[in-house]
């Protein structure tokens, strides 16, 4: 397999996302690889924070991370509530919940395929 320019900045978007989920205590993190499956991004990121509070700091400071480190400006919604914020990285789109949002919506089952499991 031939590994593009795009599939590089992608792993590479991937990576600081994961990197920077974990460094802001992020809760129950899921990685779905969606090429091939969507052309609206490579890699969806699902992940909880314990409040409000919480969800909203961790996108924050993943939007900053992304912008600092690769240039990458992201969109994001839902962080005034706090609840679930959406973050989109371009080629990797992040989910941020509060515990009880993310069961309501279960994203993951959505995502994966019947007998997967997530990273």
């Amino acid at each position: 397999m031939v590994v593009t320019g795009s599939e590089k900045t992608s792993d590479s978007i991937l990576g600081l996302v994961l990197s920077s989920l974990e460094e802001n205590k992020a809760e129950d993190i899921v990685q779905i690889d969606l090429r091939g499956k969507t052309s609206v991004c490579d890699h969806m990121v699902i992940c909880s924070g314990r409040s409000s509070r919480q969800v909203a700091a961790i996108s924050e400071k993943l939007s900053d991370a992304l912008k600092q480190t690769h240039g990458v400006l992201t969109k994001m919604e839902g962080k005034e509530t706090g609840d679930w914020v959406l973050i989109d990285a371009g080629d990797v789109v992040v989910h941020v919940f509060r515990p009880e949002v993310r069961d309501f919506y279960q994203l993951e089952k959505m995502w994966l395929p019947a007998g997967d499991t997530a990273k």
